[in-house]
């Protein structure tokens, strides 16, 4: 395993106080202190061997635990039963050959360096001989005050890039310093007073660590299944712990045969295969955090725990994969109860509502529900508990974070995002917060990011157009958007658009109005409803386009909805006028009739769009209205819906061949245009929802058309016989 150097105290007894050593070290521990090397100049051997068991003891493997100097001292120790996990040694001490000769080839062994001969000695040892280096130091201190000449930060990058070996920063280390060091080569921080002299040493080991954090990539190790069509288990992660600023490792627990619309085949390979891609990782990379998903059965899980216990990752987050989406246990008891011991070993726990029922052995009708037993299992197990409400009936999907030892609720509201691409969600949500907290933020704060960036890869979910099923999320929607990648071209967004609504064109091809109207065959009663619904229509249309020019970005744009706007009240209204007013009685007349249902969801969805909505939601919301016209009447006018085409006795021949005129598919070609160049330069989340106006816009234009031969309508509307 290699040594997590990142926050290192070296003990001081005075600076420590009445509070002592050993209490020092447990806080420190606490905060998030990854070594800890007793250093005691004046006390005797045994003296330090009884102070190596009692912080062995203090430490309980949370740490790894070194002493200054003493090699004697620490096989002493050893001899006790004490994990004692190697020796830092100085240019004069006992030498690094014979304490790798006497400890075991796993102990970690350090040596002080703070010049160039210092580190030629180091290159001629054999490999593996020294583990790191302690090089400073970096500012002056008060503590060792026969150091060497300070070297500072610039110092230390020198040092640091030359030596074949992790370099750990000691010396007048401060907490402003932590940031510039890491970022310069530093493979930890070493400090003293810093922790030894603070009033409570585990917060303040908790604020030099977030700094540290905050400084680089976290490593991030998901150990959890694979999902080959990418929107689950380790795949997922690795995407969510990327978007989040992570670097990404995954050991893969089981193999499914999967894709958005469910599982075909689990497939777990030997329990110790796990054991040995886990070490493989450890022995070689220090895992800032992990990630724990899909664990296959108890065994598995077993594997997992030792790991944990031999390498005490600092951070980790359990989703806790139990109950299917039907609700069916994927457990068996074995696997559940050791999966009970395993939580125990995590730092925030994030089920399910019906994950949460079976950990906590309680039933859960409700928010309150899930709260109670969010704090039962969170005192339980000692971790915190992110309870997820995306199971709960209704428009309201709230989170919260709640850690029962501390006293901490925190609540997240959130109201539910309409889409069906939920694959993964979980698994998603559970590595992002893993990332966040080993990139330094707080848990209320991680929870938070974490929410924010699912959410938003949830509305943006659709432009992926992955699978016919449960679709994933889309993990980098954010960051594509501020790169500028993944923007279609205009032709792409055309054939895409137009092919989602193959099934809506195909509808309107097969209605009895559309097709008794191309055949000419259509009573004159509800085609001259259509016409009154219709006049009710482009008058409101022509407001809606007048608003799309008065938002327009270009003066061409603005023209060409002005000019539509002017066009649907001249030149529309004006046909008909001829049907339904022959004899020019004017507006009275020609708008004479109630809007039926149709006609009224129609606009109320284009005025929603049009005065809440942005320039681009509007143009995509107003499309169908050109385009689906325009190609119907193309199609009708040549004959291509099976029916022969139009001659001049066909009863509604001068109607159909306006929506075959060149001029309007000219001024279709440019409403195309205009929509799809304003979905190229929008962000993905912009992009989906001007598809999902252009869509429900498509939906409204069918149901205008089969609207006219609906009885309950025809009965409903008085005007007619008045026509």
């Amino acid at each position: 395993m290699i040594a997590d150097l990142s926050l290192y105290l070296v003990t001081d007894r005075a600076l420590c106080g009445d509070r002592g050593v050993v209490e020092t070290v447990r806080r420190a521990v606490d905060g998030g202190v990854r070594i800890v090397q007793l250093r005691d100049k004046h006390a005797t051997d045994a003296e330090v061997t009884a102070q190596l068991v009692e912080l062995s003891e203090a430490i309980d493997g949370r740490a790894l635990l070194l002493v200054n100097d003493r090699l004697d001292a620490a096989l002493a120790a050893r001899s006790l039963g004490a994990r004692v996990d190697g020796v830092h040694l100085g240019q004069g001490d006992a030498s690094v050959l014979r304490a790798r000769a006497e400890l075991d080839p796993d102990a970690v062994i350090g040596l002080t360096a703070n010049t160039r001969a210092h580190l030629d000695a180091v290159l001629a040892l054999p490999p593996g001989t020294v583990d790191y280096l302690g090089v400073g130091v970096i500012r002056p201190t008060r503590t060792k005050p026969d150091h060497p000449p300070a070297l500072g930060v610039t110092g230390f990058r020198a040092f640091a890039a030359a030596s074949p070996v992790p370099c750990v920063a000691i010396g007048g280390v401060g907490i402003d310093d932590v940031a510039a060091l890491r970022r310069g080569g530093a493979a930890g921080v070493a400090v003293v007073s810093a922790l030894c002299a603070a009033p409570d040493p585990a917060p303040a080991a908790g604020a030099i660590l977030a700094e540290w954090r905050r400084a680089g990539i976290p490593r991030v190790l998901s150990i959890a299944g694979s999902d080959p069509s990418g929107g689950a288990g380790i795949q997922a992660d690795l995407k969510s712990i990327a978007a989040n600023g992570g670097y990404g490792m995954a050991a893969v627990t089981a193999l499914t045969a999967q894709n958005t619309q469910g599982v075909r085949d689990v497939h777990v390979p030997p329990a110790d295969f796990l054991r040995t891609q886990l070490d493989a990782i450890s022995e070689d990379i220090v895992v800032d955090a992990v990630k724990i998903g899909m664990l296959a059965d108890a065994e598995v899980i077993r594997e997992v725990a030792g790991w944990l216990d031999e390498v005490r990752p600092p951070i980790v987050v359990l989703d806790p994969v139990m109950v299917a989406t039907s609700g069916d246990r994927l457990l068996d008891a074995a696997a559940e109860s050791a999966l009970q011991g395993l939580l125990e070993r995590a730092d925030v726990v994030t089920p399910n509502l019906a994950e949460l029922a079976a950990l906590s052995g309680t039933t859960i009708d409700g928010w309150p529900e899930a709260l109670a037993a969010a704090r039962e299992l969170s005192q339980r197990v000692g971790a915190a508990v992110l309870v997820k409400g995306g199971h709960l009936p209704g428009d309201s999907v709230p989170d919260a974070l709640v850690d029962a030892r501390r006293g901490a609720l925190r609540e997240f509201p959130g109201s539910r995002i309409d889409t069906r691409n939920t694959h993964g969600t979980g698994c998603s949500l559970s590595a992002a917060l893993a990332t966040l907290l080993a990139r330094g933020q707080d848990p209320v704060a991680a929870v938070s990011s974490a929410r924010d960036w699912l959410r938003e890869s949830l509305r943006t979910s659709d432009a992926l157009l992955v699978g016919r099923g449960t679709g994933p999320v889309h993990h980098f929607s954010t960051l594509w958007a501020t790169a500028g990648l993944g923007r279609p071209s205009d032709d792409d967004i055309r054939r895409d658009w137009w092919e989602r609504i193959e099934g809506i064109r195909i509808g309107i091809d097969d209605l009895p109005f559309i097709r008794g109207l191309a055949a000419g065959t259509l009573d004159r009663e509800p085609f001259l409803h259509y016409l009154q619904q219709d006049a009710l229509y482009l008058r409101e249309y022509a407001r809606v386009l007048a608003e799309a020019s008065r938002l327009a970005p270009t003066s061409a744009e603005q023209a060409f909805w002005a000019d539509s706007a002017r066009g649907a009240i001249v030149g529309e209204l004006d046909l008909h006028a001829s049907w339904l007013a022959p004899e020019r009685n004017g507006d009275d007349e020609i708008f004479a009739a109630e809007p039926a249902p149709a006609t009224t969801a129609y606009l109320d969805h284009l005025r929603s769009v049009a005065f809440g909505g942005d320039y681009a939601e509007l143009v995509a919301a107003v499309l169908p209205c050109f385009w689906l016209y325009s190609d119907l009447g193309r199609r009708l006018h040549a004959g291509e819906l099976g029916i022969e085409a139009l001659d001049p006795e066909h009863p509604y021949a001068s109607w159909l061949s306006t929506y075959a005129d060149p001029a309007f598919e000219a001024a279709t070609e440019q409403a195309v245009a205009y929509a799809t160049a304003a979905a190229r330069a929008a962000d993905t989340a912009g992009r989906a929802r001007m598809l999902r106006a252009f869509e429900v816009s498509s939906a409204h234009e069918s149901a205008f058309f089969a609207a006219p031969l609906s009885p309950r309508l025809l009965t409903r509307e008085p005007a007619l016989d008045a026509v």
